[in-house]
């Protein structure tokens, strides 16, 4: 019996007669590449540091973000797990110990464009000006997945900007005489991260069919102009910057269609002869908001505020071209923003618990303001599967487009994750199963991540990988963790088998 069809009766057995997910789900594993690159072990820190984004400028200058000093570890770049030499073999790892047939990894804007592109028009200036060594690196990469069987999912822009559109140092230091404010420049910054997904789309279009724009795009607002915190900080790392929150929201809502158009436009080649050359996605940090009373009225209206705010603003921008630019609780139409989704990449991780208050915590975003932004800040992560089934019928009901879950997964401590990770992993996915057998178009799971990361502020203390990495390691050896079993058996099966079912239940 072939793997396919003993997979296929599996399924046929647990779901009276109907498949819980389809014969070509995705399963695969997410990576970003400023989280992975850096640590390598041989090559030169030079080659292997990305040292023109702001992220790197924000976690090499501590004595510059003073403001957000407690919040973040600046923990040195050589910590990281050395993706960007060790690829082939992470490659290797989640084809023959996973069996994975899908990844998804990111293009770094300022590996490829470390000097600006103003004034570079055009596909073959544009390929001259470009870094020759990183597109190289990066068609290696596209390479060795696709010798592996397995197709790569593309997230253009993952939190990090090159220094030459985003000063964050100068920025956080005086945002009003720094020059290079990113998304606080929005005609420059749209003008050129158009002009550089389209150069991708065309570069890599013959390697890549499947393409995020942009990933979380509210955790670049929300920390990185309203709410630094141990959290999350996210450059410039300014603090009740309201009205800036609002510019620098809608110059990414914008700017997605403008890639998405950009996109469309130059990636005409069908890599994997679906008949569709080109599907553009954005991956969305999905939070269900839970009122910590719900018969209380005020816990009730709030927990609505905070998940139109969270959840709705910037989906119903890029999926309906309907923009609420000034957070009133009131959109404007826009043609130019509509029709620009061909999936939601839907990351998820728990719930959070809001409580409201008589006052306006957040006095300019009037109605949405009556919630306290510390306590939200402050909430604990919390393992809820179940959320995951509320958020894909959310999307499903609301905009009726594929759904991906692009990232799903959860701290670990050392090796010893045989419960915690293992049972996420199979808790979830039953209720993504749920989800699909419930009505939604849902075509694929990636879990965050395939390794040990540099989480950002928190540098390498938050550990989420599949395979552990040691950071103090120089070699970056990289060791299994037990999820990793849990995981191919779910793959063998496309679904969630009977016995890891009743070893880690999920009940109704």
């Amino acid at each position: 019996m072939t793997r396919a069809l003993g997979a296929a009766l599996l399924m046929l057995c647990a779901c009276g007669g109907k498949p819980p997910l389809p014969s070509d789900f995705m399963w695969g594993a997410s990576i970003a590449g400023f989280q992975v690159d850096m640590g390598c072990p041989t090559l030169p820190a030079a080659e292997c540091e990305d040292r023109g984004s702001d992220w790197y400028q924000l976690i090499t200058n501590p004595r510059g973000f003073m403001a957000v000093q407690s919040s973040v570890t600046f923990q040195p770049p050589t910590h990281g797990p050395g993706h960007w030499e060790l690829w082939e073999q992470d490659f290797d790892r989640a084809k023959n110990d996973l069996a994975l047939d899908s990844f998804r990894l990111s293009l770094e804007w300022s590996r490829i464009f470390p000097t600006s592109t103003e004034g570079i028009t055009g596909y073959d200036a544009l390929k001259a000006h470009a870094s020759q060594a990183a597109l190289e690196r990066y068609h290696a990469m596209f390479a060795g997945l696709k010798a592996r069987g397995v197709k790569p999912l593309v997230t253009l822009n993952h939190y990090s900007l090159p220094l030459w559109i985003h000063d964050a140092l100068a920025c956080h230091t005086d945002l009003d005489t720094c020059t290079n404010k990113g998304w606080l420049d929005p005609p420059r910054i749209q003008a050129e991260i158009a002009k550089y997904a389209g150069f991708v789309a065309k570069e890599f279009g013959g390697e890549v069919d499947l393409w995020a724009t942009e990933n979380e795009p509210f955790a670049v607002v929300l920390p990185g102009y309203i709410f630094p915190s141990s959290e999350r900080v996210n450059p410039p790392a300014l603090s009740y910057k309201f009205a800036e929150a609002k510019v620098a929201m809608t110059a990414m809502i914008v700017a997605h269609a403008r890639m998405y158009d950009a996109v469309k436009e130059n990636d005409t080649v069908d890599a994997d002869a679906d008949g569709k050359p080109a599907q553009v996605g954005l991956v969305y940090a999905t939070v269900p908001m839970r009122p910590k009373d719900p018969a209380k009225p005020l816990d009730k209206k709030a927990a609505e505020n905070v998940f139109y705010l969270y959840n709705t603003v910037f989906l119903d921008g890029v999926c309906k071209g309907d923009l609420d630019a000034e957070l009133s609780g009131k959109a404007v139409h826009r043609d130019d923003l509509a029709n620009r989704m061909d999936w939601i990449g839907i990351n998820y991780y728990t719930p959070l618990t809001i409580t409201g208050t008589m006052t306006a915590s957040f006095p300019t975003l009037s109605p949405l303001s009556n919630f306290d932004p510390f306590a939200l800040m402050g909430s604990t992560w919390v393992d809820d599967p179940k959320g995951l089934y509320e958020m894909a019928m959310h999307l499903k009901d609301r905009y009726g487009l594929p759904l991906i879950v692009t990232e799903n997964g959860t701290a670990v401590e050392g090796l010893d994750d045989a419960e915690k990770a293992s049972s996420f992993l199979v808790r979830h996915v039953t209720w993504l199963q749920r989800a699909a057998r419930d009505g939604a178009d849902v075509r694929g799971y990636f879990y965050w991540t395939l390794i040990d990361n540099y989480e950002w502020n928190h540098g390498m203390d938050i550990r989420m990988g599949l395979w552990a990495v040691d950071p103090m390691d120089v070699t970056k050896a990289r060791a299994k963790r037990p999820a990793v079993d849990a995981y191919r058996q779910i793959i063998d099966a496309n679904q969630v088998p009977a016995a890891l079912d009743q070893q880690w239940p999920s009940p109704e």
